[in-house]
């Protein structure tokens, strides 16, 4: 699923973005470069091999540090910051964030053991994938029913609670004795998320589409 993200998100991502502040008649240029993207891939490819068939602890530290650097600075390329006022795109800045920070977090925990990264699958699942797979439901749900590519606030909202509930999650470990109130926390968050989303997408997906097309 990591790897789906890596690649598929390292061309949506940008492609979005770009295609977003062109719209607001923005020059900033969003900058993908291709060793960088070849990079990222294999090394993550290198991760997955690594974990499937060899989980040595210092081999894990070293290749998840390395991915978490050459995530970062692909997506530092991509001009997220730019994004803030449409949160259709930068949902999907968001969920690709959480790669550097989980691999970061499994790097550190692979390596030193430290307590406060233990719960890294959580950064990367509740936090990357289903961030990003929010990110891609809710843009094509309004892409392809006919609708203007602008999500309600209160989609809005539920990205934020979302990311709050796998904030909680991945950390959940490092509050020591309150870490059974932050996984209530971080569940109760999430329920929220995700039953704003259906409310909203429910209509949208039981209706026919807006601009009286086939679908």
């Amino acid at each position: 699923v990591l790897l789906l993200i890596t690649v598929i998100g390292g061309r949506i991502v940008p492609a979005f973005t770009a295609s977003a502040l062109r719209r607001r008649d923005i020059a900033d240029e969003v900058r993908t470069v291709r060793g960088l993207d070849l990079a990222t891939i294999v090394a993550m490819v290198v991760l997955v091999a690594i974990d499937a068939f060899a989980p040595v602890p210092w081999a894990v530290a070293s290749i998840a540090a390395v991915a978490a650097v050459l995530h970062a600075v692909r997506l530092f390329g991509w001009r997220g910051l730019r994004t803030l006022k449409e949160p259709i795109v930068w949902v999907l800045h968001l969920g690709y964030a959480w790669l550097p920070v989980g691999l970061a977090l499994k790097a550190v925990h692979a390596g030193t053991g430290a307590a406060w990264a233990a719960d890294w699958l959580h950064a990367l699942t509740a936090g990357a994938a289903a961030t990003m797979i929010v990110a891609v439901i809710t843009r094509a749900s309004l892409g392809h029913t006919g609708r203007p590519l602008v999500v309600s606030r209160a989609v809005a909202i539920a990205y934020g609670v979302l990311t709050a509930a796998a904030l909680v999650r991945a950390f959940a470990t490092a509050m020591g004795s309150l870490r059974e109130q932050a996984l209530w926390v971080a569940a109760a968050l999430w329920t929220i998320a995700f039953a704003v989303l259906l409310f909203v997408y429910v209509p949208i997906f039981v209706r026919p589409r807006v601009d009286g097309k086939p679908g």
